[in-house]
C-alpha cells in the first residue's frame, strides 16, 4: 500500500495539463494532498502551499507522488537530486510513469540503503487472459473523447459519486495511473502488452448485478494517432452499455499534435459507436461531457445549450455542474 498523505511533485511541468495526475489526486482526494513541491519554471499550480521536503515532512507527508504524465513517461534527469533527496529524508516514492522508479539505478540504490519504498503503480501486477468477448451481467459505462486529456477520467468518477450518493450500485474502474492512485487499484491498461489489453478491461468489469454500473475509465482517443489502441481495447473489452461523448471545446489541435485538428462530436459519435455495437450491439451514446474548465460561466452554459440542440443528448461539465444529467441519462436505460 502506498503511505498517504502525499507530497504532489510537479517538478517542471511546462503547463497545467501536464501535472493532470496531481491534479486528479488534489480534486478527487484533498485530504490525501498536504502540499505540491514545484521546481524552477514550472507552470503549474495546483493552488496548494509550496512546501520544500522538510515543510511536507513536517506536515505529515509520507510519500512524494511524481504527479507529472509527460509525452513517454519518462522521469527526468532533472529531477533526480530532489527524488534522491526525498529519499534520504524519509520520503517513499510513488509514480505513474512508463519510465520506472526501480529501473533507475541510482534511485533504487538509495531506496534500499535508507529502506523507502518505490511504488510503480504503471506495472501490471496479473497475467491477463485474452479476450473472449463473452457478454457479462450488470451495466458498463464508457466515456470517449474527442482528444487524451479532457476529462473522460473526471467523468466516471463524478457519475460513480453521484450514482453512489443517490444509493445506487456502482463503481469506478481505473484503468490508469491517476485513477489508479486516487482510488488504490485498477488495471495500468496502456501498460499491458497489446493482445492482452482488452481482456484486462473484461477482468476488470467481471459479472455483477444486473442494476450495478461500472464507470469504466476512458483513455486516449480513437482520433489520436499516438493512442488509439488504448481506447479500442477499453470499447471492445468493455462492451459499454452507454457512450458518453467527452470533449473539451477550446483546443486548438489534438494534444501533441499540432497537425491535426479536433473531430467534431458527431464524428466521435459516428466512429465510437459502430465499434462499440460489434461486442455489445445494445450499446447506446447517451449523453455529452464537456470541459468547461476554460470558458466563462456564460460562455459555458451557452456551449452546452448548443450542444444538446445540436446533438439532441444531454450535456453538462460534471466536475462544475455535477453529474446528475449524466446519471440520469443511465438510469433511463436502466
Amino acid at each position: 500500500m502506498i503511505e498517504t498523505p502525499y507530497l504532489l511533485f510537479l517538478g517542471d511541468a511546462p503547463d497545467g495539463l501536464a501535472a493532470k495526475v496531481a491534479q486528479g489526486i488534489k480534486d478527487w482526494r484533498p485530504d490525501n494532498a498536504v502540499g505540491q513541491y514545484r521546481m524552477e519554471g514550472c507552470k503549474a499550480d495546483l493552488r496548494l502551499p509550496d512546501m520544500t521536503l522538510a515543510e511536507a515532512k513536517a506536515a505529515g507527508a509520507k510519500t512524494l507522488v511524481i504527479g507529472v504524465a509527460n509525452r513517454g513517461g519518462v522521469i527526468s534527469p532533472a529531477w533526480k537530486k530532489v527524488l534522491v533527496t526525498a529519499l534520504e529524508e524519509g520520503f517513499d516514492l510513488a509514480s505513474g510513469l512508463h519510465n520506472l522508479l526501480s529501473d533507475e539505478p541510482d534511485l533504487a540504490a538509495v531506496a534500499e540503503a535508507t529502506g523507502r519504498a518505490l511504488h510503480d503503480v504503471r506495472v501490471p501486477e496479473v497475467k491477463y487472459p485474452i479476450a473472449n468477448g463473452v457478454k457479462r451481467s450488470g451495466k458498463r459505462v464508457l466515456a470517449v473523447g474527442t482528444d487524451c486529456s479532457v476529462g473522460k477520467m473526471y467523468t466516471g468518477l463524478a457519475m460513480d459519486r453521484e450514482m453512489n450518493a443517490r444509493g445506487l450500485k456502482s463503481s469506478f474502474r481505473a484503468t490508469g495511473q491517476t485513477g489508479i492512485l486516487i482510488t488504490g487499484n485498477g488495471v495500468p491498461l496502456d501498460a499491458v502488452v497489446a493482445d492482452f489489453m482488452a481482456g484486462a478491461v473484461e477482468w476488470l468489469t467481471p459479472d455483477n448485478d444486473e442494476d450495478h454500473w461500472d464507470h469504466i475509465e476512458g483513455q486516449g482517443s480513437l482520433f489520436h494517432v499516438s493512442f488509439s489502441g488504448v481506447t479500442m481495447a477499453l470499447i471492445h473489452g468493455g462492451q459499454p452499455d452507454a457512450l458518453i461523448l467527452a470533449h473539451e471545446p477550446t483546443r486548438e489541435h489534438m494534444r501533441g499534435l499540432p497537425g491535426y485538428a479536433l473531430p467534431s462530436l458527431e464524428a466521435l459519435r459516428d466512429t465510437a459507436l459502430p465499434l462499440a455495437s460489434v461486442a455489445n450491439p445494445a450499446c447506446q451514446v447517451v449523453a455529452v461531457s464537456v470541459n468547461t474548465a476554460a470558458m466563462s460561466e456564460d460562455e459555458a452554459t451557452a456551449y452546452l445549450a448548443e450542444i444538446e440542440t445540436r446533438m439532441g443528448l444531454p450535456a453538462t461539465d460534471p466536475f462544475r455542474y455535477g453529474a446528475a444529467k449524466l446519471v440520469d441519462a443511465l438510469v433511463a436505460l436502466s
